[in-house]
């Protein structure tokens, strides 16, 4: 028999024992009337009522330490002889473990290493921990348990609660930076009868009730563009998208996404939006702009860099391809093995930006004037005669996109084409292009007004701004491969 058998056995073994005295290991309530936080600041002697889960034990006969850890911090607790009654003590030493919850009733003292406690006049088991918690001093190490058993990975590492306290404040800094710019918060649906909005192969489920196919919102943009048309004029969500794709510290196929429209703007605008939103929540959570993260000190400060995606090829990988026709980008590409999603000049031009410039743009860049293959959704370039690029901008910083944003195309019939295209995409086997939404089309013919959108990866700004690794350190519950056991394999 293992270690943590024998402790699991020993446990069960107390929980009959408690049954037996008809002492209810699991009660009902405790009227916890103080937080540890409060319980530190207290004065000495101050009676406190609280409650937790206790995290170590030390036991020296006559006087007994642990810890009582709350969603505060922790604390110790203390039993002696003569000042804890004798049935507490000996209840603590007789059925009391590391991982059990208890409610304590007692006073504010400084133990003689000065140690600011509380020293126990009253305990109520809560619950009764069946397994062991980790090692106290080697924690929880292994970063796939961390993931998969989060729960632990809280109780263990007290850091990573803060990442996810911080998270939590850093979506209220946004939203809190958008209403004072009077945009309406709305929701939209994330099981839709057509996806669209982004190139993402989308999650397909089924809805009995109708006997119909339904999928998982890659994106809310074309919900929140028909609210644009039914006439607000600014509108955000912070929302899930689901993208059936790949898994890397950047990706996770579920994840949270600030998108918001605005009539009458267009992708200028955007952008100053944009970077005053984020750096206005770098000095909220950090109280500075600049943050270290993988050895770079990254600076959010106003106003940030703007170079096109064109320019951003010619200095990072020597190649201008304003001057290269169709054939002459095909001979770099196929020289350079490059994969690309298309064939043509623009799509050439998207996959030597990904191969050769977004891994070197470190600083708050935006990556402007996008070509045209590159989205069906946006307003072609006001200064482009050519007709070859768009009126899009990508954010980028520490070697990935941050975001999307475009002046939005409005043109009913130019949108109608563009989608066409893409439905006929879609019937040739490319999953990731966008089906034709005929009740989206018939908003735009309506009228939408000039209007400017962007998208914001929440969960990518979080890691930056909490100087985290990876998308699963700022997820609660990232997506893991299920575990099998030796018995099903």
């Amino acid at each position: 028999m293992s270690r943590e058998d024998e402790i699991i056995k020993e446990r069960l073994k107390k929980l009959e024992e408690l049954k037996k005295h008809k002492i209810n290991p699991y009660p009902h309530n405790f009227e916890k009337k103080n937080s540890l936080n409060e319980c530190k600041k207290s004065k000495l002697k101050t009676k406190v009522a609280t409650a937790g889960r206790i995290i170590t034990i030390r036991d020296f006969g006559k006087i007994s330490f642990a810890k009582i850890q709350d969603s505060n911090g922790e604390m110790q607790i203390v039993f002696q002889e003569k000042e804890t009654p004798k049935e507490h003590h000996e209840f603590f030493k007789k059925y009391i473990d590391t991982g059990d919850f208890v409610g304590i009733q007692g006073q504010i003292i400084k133990t003689k290493t000065g140690e600011i406690s509380i020293l126990v006049k009253k305990l109520e088991l809560l619950s009764k921990s069946i397994l062991p918690l980790p090692d106290k001093w080697h924690g929880l190490q292994d970063k796939e348990e961390r993931y998969r058993k989060r729960y632990l990975d809280l109780i263990m590492n007290p850091q990573v609660k803060k990442v996810f306290e911080k998270r939590s404040k850093i979506i209220d800094i946004i939203k809190e930076f958008l209403k004072k710019q009077n945009f309406l918060e709305v929701e939209i649906p994330a099981l839709q009868t057509l996806y669209g909005g982004a190139e993402a192969r989308p999650f397909k489920t089924h809805l009995n009730s109708l006997n119909i196919n339904l999928y998982l919102s890659i994106s809310p943009e074309l919900y929140l563009k028909r609210l644009i048309v039914g006439g607000y004029e600014k509108v955000f969500t912070i929302c899930k998208n689901f993208r059936n794709e790949g898994i890397d510290k950047w990706h996770n196929p579920e994840f949270t996404m600030l998108e918001l429209y605005q009539a009458y703007a267009d992708y200028n605008d955007m952008m100053k939006l944009f970077e005053n939103l984020v750096e206005y929540t770098a000095k909220q959570i950090n109280k500075t702009t600049k943050v270290n993260i993988q050895g770079q000190e990254i600076d959010f400060k106003t106003p940030w860099k703007r170079i096109t995606m064109s320019d951003a090829i010619k200095q990072f990988a020597k190649v201008d391809v304003k001057k290269l026709s169709e054939k002459e980008l095909k001979k770099i590409i196929d020289k350079e093995k490059i994969q690309v999603k298309g064939h043509s000049w623009g799509y050439y031009v998207a996959a030597l930006f990904e191969h050769f410039c977004e891994a070197k743009i470190i600083q708050p860049t935006f990556i402007i004037d996008h070509p045209l293959e590159t989205t069906p959704l946006c307003k072609m370039h006001r200064k482009d005669p050519e007709c070859r690029l768009i009126e899009r901008f990508e954010p980028f910083c520490l070697g990935t996109e941050l975001g999307n944003a475009y002046s939005e195309l409005n043109d009913p019939i130019k949108q109608r084409e563009l989608l066409e295209q893409q439905q006929q995409l879609l019937i040739k086997g490319k999953e990731e292009a966008n089906p034709l939404d005929e009740d989206f089309l018939n908003a735009l013919e309506h009228g939408m007004p000039p209007t400017g959108g962007l998208a914001l990866g929440i969960d990518r700004l979080i890691i930056l701004l909490t100087q985290q690794s990876s998308i699963k350190d700022v997820i609660l519950f990232p997506f893991m491969k299920p575990e099998v056991s030796e018995e099903k394999k």
